[in-house]
Order: structure tokens, then sequence, then C-alpha cells
């Protein structure tokens, strides 16, 4: 099946806070967007949002057709999938609801349209086991918010096609994403391993007294975050190999890394501890709610990638590229 038709219709299934975030940036780079969710008040919720987000999606620039008048609404899944070029589901982390849910998606799509997950933990192969045409089911896992942080990670499933993943890929980079390709299926995905492995140690840190919880966060955001936001780990190595690179890197100081890594602990997850970090947390965010954080976070990020772009635009130059 060839999945090469253009993306002009995306439905989303699923109209909660990521779903919301994913009409939103498809409604910025000029797409129809259909929206369904059987929830009380969920189109009133869903353009709400996508109106809180668009000053930062003006920010970050809008493509060609951009406009909230493009999304419309329906409480009948299948109309909203009758006509749709990509669906972006972001139902609920039960496999059981996924399988049923995919099936039916399945049955209502375009044969030669992607259905994509937004599941952070289910794997597609699970997903897509009721399906009559499972080579179209992917995994397209967001980070919160996803109109806002770029990256994607893209999974196929047993029985999916080389050919939906690679689409999948070309769309999610025409919209301003940044999707990498998970050649195998983990739980879990990537990013979220990763932090799940930092958190693990920061726990562990806490716990033995090491830091506080307040420290804990600014050793990451006023230490090696800052350098995350522009490079990752293995580029940094090769910083850190100074003249020699990474191959100075890899053969001075692996090893005393790996020693490092062996002596990494496990923390015990207490109730002490669970409450400790609560207290910490409530001392940070001094007074702010969730939405106040959640704002100010954004707007960082918007200020980020917007320095970013401008960095690459003028290596563009300084290499003769117009």
């Amino acid at each position: 099946m060839s999945y090469n038709k253009p993306i002009r219709r995306v439905a989303i299934v699923g109209a909660g806070v990521i779903g919301a975030s994913w009409a939103a940036q498809y409604l910025a780079h000029g797409l129809d967007v259909v929206a369904t969710d059987p929830a009380p008040g969920a189109e009133a919720n869903l353009r709400k949002y996508v109106d809180e987000a668009w000053p930062h999606l003006v920010q970050i620039g809008l493509s060609q057709g951009a406009s909230r008048d493009r999304l419309s609404f329906t409480a009948n899944m299948k109309d909203a999938l009758s006509h749709a070029d990509f669906v972006q589901e972001n139902g609920p982390e039960r496999p059981d609801f996924k399988m049923k849910l995919f099936a039916e998606i399945d049955d209502a799509t375009p044969i030669d349209s992607i259905i994509a997950s937004s599941s952070s933990g289910i794997t597609a192969s699970v997903i897509q086991t009721n399906c009559a045409h499972p080579e179209r089911v992917v995994i397209g896992h967001p980070f919160n918010p996803p109109h806002i942080v770029p990256l994607v990670e893209v999974v196929g499933g047993k029985r999916t096609s080389s050919e939906a993943v690679q689409r999948a890929m070309t769309f999610y980079t025409s919209i301003g994403k940044k999707p990498i390709h998970l050649k195998k299926e983990l739980r879990g995905h990537v990013a979220n391993r990763f932090q799940a492995a930092l958190y693990r140690e920061m726990l562990y840190v806490i716990q033995e007294g090491v830091v506080s919880v307040e420290e804990a966060d600014a050793a990451v955001s006023y230490g090696p975050g800052l350098r995350w936001g522009v490079m990752g780990q293995n580029l940094q190595w090769h910083l850190g190999g100074g003249a020699g690179g990474i191959k100075h890197w890899m053969d001075h100081l692996l090893n005393p890394t790996a020693e490092m890594m062996n002596a990494l602990g496990t923390p015990d997850i207490t109730p002490e501890l669970r409450q400790e970090i609560i207290d910490g947390v409530t001392r940070e965010a001094a007074g702010r709610s969730v939405d106040q954080l959640a704002q100010h976070e954004n707007q960082v990020i918007v200020g980020l990638m917007r320095l970013r772009g401008m960095h690459a635009n003028q290596e563009l130059e300084g290499n003769g590229e117009k």
C-alpha cells in the first residue's frame, strides 16, 4: 500500500490536553483538523486550549493557511475519520481500550491513511492486534505539549509496514516536528526512559541526604540541562574529549564514567521519600499554580527554539547556503 497522498485533513481522536495540543500544532501548519471526543464539554475545552496556545504558535511561526477556523468537531468518530488523511489518537492508556478503539478507527478510516497513536507506553504491536489493516498503524509519541516541544518518537509494530513508518516520519518533519525512528519497540520508548534513568538517581541522592529536592533540580537545570538544550550527550562527550574529540573521550574517560555508572543507586520508594519530594516541589513552586508554571516553561522553550533557529540560519549563511 502506498501512503504518498497529500495530507491535508487530520483527525484527532481524543481531545484532552495532548489531543488539543496536537490540534493546535496541525492548525498552525495550515491543515484542516476535525476532532472527536465523547466527553461532555470536549469541544469547548478544545477550542479554549487552542485559543490559549495560539500566541505561542504565532511566536514560533505560522505556516501559510494557518487558521483556527479550520478546526471542526464532531462527537461521531466515524464522521471524523471518514475523510481523514492522517489520524492522531490520544485515548486512555489501557491496552484493552486501545485494541478495541483502533479496530474501530481502522474500520472507519480510508485505507491509504496513516493511523498514529500518541501512546507513551503501549506498543504498536499490541494496539494493532484487532485491526484489519495493521500495516498502517504507528506510534507517534510526542513530548508534552506537542505544539511546543518538537520531539516525536515514531515506531511501528510487528505488522506495520516500513512505508507507513517512513510516511509518518516525513509528515511529522513537514509540520516542524523532530521525529526519531525507533527501530525496535521498547517499553516507554526512548526519551521517557532517559528521564526515568535520571530521576532514579535524583531520588537516590535525595534519599541519601546528599542534596535537597531544590538542589537536585538546580543541578540539572543550571548544569547539564543547559547543555542538553543545545546538543545531546553523545555530542557533548565529543566536546569533552577536547581536541581529540569523541575518540579521546572513549579512550580515556569512558572507563571512569562506566565505574560511576556501576556506583549509581536505586532508591527505596518509601512514603517518607514521596513526602520529601512533595514538600520540596511545593517549596519550589512557591505558590505558583501548575498552569502558571507550565506557561512560564512554554514561554522559555519557545524562546530557546527561536534562538536555536536563529543560530541554525546563521550557520547556513556562513556556509554559503541561502
